[in-house]
């Protein structure tokens, strides 16, 4: 990407990683947390010659699952991302609760709390789940079953206005969870035939997506393969997921993240 495509703000946006889960071994080593795989994404979706990362975006991380008190202050972010998780974003354990409520009052309260700046708001996978229930939405377990490793979704008109006029996107997804229905005043963006919520935009404010962006082929195969040790996956599924971990959009939707992130 160049530096013309997509130019870098006057100040860089303070992005904070609400972090909701620890990554595979391998891939924790690799990158220390989930901060360290997003800002992998955002860096080849920035960075050129032209212009280091440090211009576009200032990213911080907290670890929502083990402090119940590690959040950001609203005044001093431009925005959150939530990430995946190996939880359900259905269930009541506390650090899930106080994640829902934080999110629910940085959508209604973040503007405000940032003298009057917008506080944009990212979900990813469990993430997306999150915001969902924080909006009202059912969250619950799939009837279809998993959707694991590269997948295309197609787009709605709303998904085609967000991914540059693209009627389909290439996503790695691991979950089987998710969001029932659209939230009031937000658009749908994407589905698939196992899974009809794949992501939806409340202009200016929310962006979400049920796929992973962010991971890698090495990522997913650490993730198929470690589901399949502990016997979650079996080998149809596994076999069906390394046949399709190859190329994919995430690069490309880090920088539609980005253009959000730009909004008024």
């Amino acid at each position: 990407m160049s530096s013309d495509t997509i130019p870098p703000p006057p100040s860089p946006i303070r992005l904070a990683i609400l972090e909701a889960d620890t990554p595979p071994r391998g891939t924790h080593a690799r990158y220390n947390g989930y901060r360290g795989v997003f800002t992998h994404l955002f860096t080849r979706a920035l960075t050129s010659p032209e212009q280091p990362f440090s211009s576009f975006l200032t990213i911080t991380a907290y670890d929502v699952v083990n402090n119940l008190s590690d959040y950001p202050s609203l005044s001093e972010i431009d925005a959150i991302l939530i990430t995946g998780s190996k939880h359900s974003a259905f269930e009541n354990d506390p650090w899930i609760l106080s994640l829902t409520e934080f999110v629910k009052k940085a959508i209604t309260e973040g503007d405000a709390a940032n003298g009057g700046g917008k506080i944009k708001v990212i979900g990813v996978c469990f993430g997306h789940q999150i915001v969902g229930r924080a909006l009202g939405q059912t969250v619950e377990r799939n009837e279809k079953g998993w959707e694991v490793s590269v997948t295309r979704v197609g787009l709605t008109e709303a998904g085609k206005g967000i991914f540059k006029g693209r009627e389909d996107l290439k996503i790695q997804q691991m979950h089987r969870d998710h969001v029932v229905g659209v939230p009031e005043a937000a658009q749908l963006l994407a589905s698939t035939v196992v899974c009809e919520n794949q992501g939806f935009i409340i202009p200016g404010k929310v962006l979400t997506v049920q796929g992973h962006p962010e991971f890698t082929t090495d990522i997913m195969e650490e993730l198929l393969e470690s589901r399949r040790a502990i016997g979650l996956f079996n080998e149809e599924l596994f076999g069906s997921g390394m046949e399709r971990n190859k190329a994919d959009d995430g690069v490309f939707i880090a920088q539609a993240f980005y253009r959000f992130l730009l909004q008024d």
